[in-house]
């Protein structure tokens, strides 16, 4: 039996081997690899974790992309929020580094080698480089065209408003301006505001159209606002057109006045004043002076013609008016004061001519009125003489309507003697016209007293009868013809005025006889 020299066989036993790992052992530390990562996660894509094979990592970079282009994408003229922004930018720090430190001791995928991933790491920023550059210049276009469609719509407000009024237009037309002062102050490189100029002229123009139709009165309003823009809106914008309605404005305040003056309105001097004022050595302020002599030259004129009370009256307000526009505008050269001075003086000797009108057309009262007032203010005028006849005759007419049928004259006496007794206690004044107009006065009886009513209905009942009473009298000479007598009584006495009509004829002596009763009584 053979064998082995070194006995029975038996299994050679060396040491034992170490379990088979579960997956591959970790890469020694690379920061080149780590960079990589995180230079690659920076772009947005998420590349680094599709490196590393951390594929549900990469799907949320993917999304949160998606998510700012949703947000982001069309770019509008109000951007992205900065919160969306700001979120983007920390989760792509938060990938950047995550995935360097994951990517320190994780291989790559490919490629495997770490400067190659690094540098496609560098070149890939370029993809969140680039979408910047390209959304900052799209928003600043979206800005420029919002701003352009907010210049488009303040252009068109303008447009629409100058088909009405201004006053139902001025709120749109600060609206405007208030979008033109904004892109002036705030935006003034953008393309909007360098359309401005255009803007502003067409704004000046259609604020100021009243003036080109002239309609000068409804232009004032306009080109004052328009005075008030340089205030508010940066000057270097406005050029010229600062002073733009400066001449215009002066030009109106002249024609409107003068409209109004020549029409008999009442604000011309208003409007004069404005100008007087606002533009004293302008060319219009000029002619201010000799428009107002050539309306009081007017109503000089008017006070011969039919209608010399309106005349008058105009006058009367010539003077007030333009004597106040003297004082507030300075008149350094006194023209103004001068041409209210004549304005009053034709207006007080214009009275005469007034109270003739007011007597021919019945207005008794006006007419003595007008008539005394003429005669006090006018002392050494040569109708003053009449003008006291017709005063007289005047109030005469208006207890007795007939006797002002004709215009007394200025002649005086005549033939017949008609003696004025006084058979009352109370001072009275006798007004007569006729044939002549007079007046006289005489003292009360001192021994007289007031007739009852039954007096006055006794049969025979017959005053300054009693021949042993001295009545204060006065014996005055008139022409036959029939003549008007009036008495009142003078003082605080309530008595009334009374009236007697006589018609006068040769040969007969008259006595006039005054009493009172319960009203002043009268007889011949």
């Amino acid at each position: 039996m053979s064998g082995s020299p070194y006995g029975p066989s038996q299994g050679f036993a060396g040491p034992p081997l170490p379990p088979m790992p579960s997956s591959p052992p970790p890469a020694p530390p690379d920061a080149w690899r780590a960079a990589a990562v995180a230079l690659l996660n920076l772009s947005g894509l998420g590349l680094g974790y599709a490196l590393l094979r951390r594929w549900v990592l990469m799907a949320a970079c993917w999304t949160a992309t998606a998510v700012l282009l949703l947000v982001t994408v069309p770019v509008d003229a109000d951007g992205v929020p900065g919160a969306a922004l700001a979120g983007y930018a920390v989760l792509l720090l938060l990938a950047a580094l995550h995935g360097g430190f994951a990517g320190l001791r994780t291989r790559l995928a490919r490629p495997a080698r770490a400067p190659l991933a690094l540098l496609l790491g560098v070149l890939l920023l370029a993809v969140p480089a680039g979408g910047t550059l390209w959304y900052r210049d799209a928003h600043d276009e979206a800005v420029e065209q919002a701003l352009l469609d907010r210049l488009d719509k303040a252009d068109h407000l303008v447009a629409t408003s100058g088909r009405g009024p201004f006053t139902s237009a001025e709120s749109d037309y600060r609206s405007a301006l208030e979008v033109y002062r904004d892109l002036a102050e705030h935006l003034p490189g953008s393309r909007a505001a360098r359309r401005l100029p255009d803007s502003l002229r067409t704004y000046y123009t259609t604020v100021g159209a009243p003036y080109g139709h002239r309609d000068y009165c409804g232009a004032i309003e306009p080109l004052k606002y328009l005075r008030t823009v340089p205030g508010t809106m940066p000057k270097d914008r406005l050029g010229s057109l600062a002073r733009w309605p400066d001449d215009r404005l002066a030009t109106s305040l002249y024609e409107c006045g003068s409209q109004r003056l020549t029409a008999g309105g009442t604000d011309w001097d208003a409007r004069f004043g404005d100008l007087l004022n606002t533009f004293p050595r302008s060319a219009a302020a000029a002619r201010v002076s000799p428009a107002v002599d050539a309306a009081v030259q007017r109503a000089e004129k008017a006070v011969g013609g039919s209608e010399p009370c309106t005349a008058v009256a105009q006058l009367r307000d010539l003077d007030t008016r333009i004597g106040a526009l003297s004082k507030s505008s300075g008149d350094a050269d006194g023209t103004l004061a001068k041409a209210a001075g004549r304005a009053g003086r034709s207006g007080d000797a214009g009275e005469y001519a007034c109270g003739v009108q007011q007597y021919e057309d019945g207005d008794f009262e006006a007419a003595q009125k007008t008539m005394e007032q003429f005669v006090s203010g006018n002392t050494n005028d040569r109708n003053r003489a009449r003008a006291q006849k017709i005063a007289i005759a005047a109030e005469v007419a208006q207890t007795l309507p007939k006797a002002g049928k004709k215009l007394p004259t200025t002649a005086s006496g005549g033939s017949i003697s008609v003696t004025v007794k006084n058979d009352s206690p109370h001072d009275i004044t006798v007004l007569y016209t006729g044939p002549v107009t007079g007046s006289l006065t005489l003292k009360g009886c001192g021994d007289c007293k007031a007739y009852t009513l039954a007096d006055t209905l006794m049969t025979g009942f017959k005053p300054c009868s009693d021949s042993g009473r001295n009545y204060p009298q006065r014996t005055i000479s008139l022409p036959a013809g029939t003549t008007y007598f009036l008495h009142k009584p003078n003082g605080s006495s309530t008595a009334t005025p009374a009236s007697d009509t006589a018609t006068l004829r040769p040969g007969y002596i008259y006595t006039e006889c005054a009493y009172t009763t319960q009203t002043l009584g009268s007889g011949i």
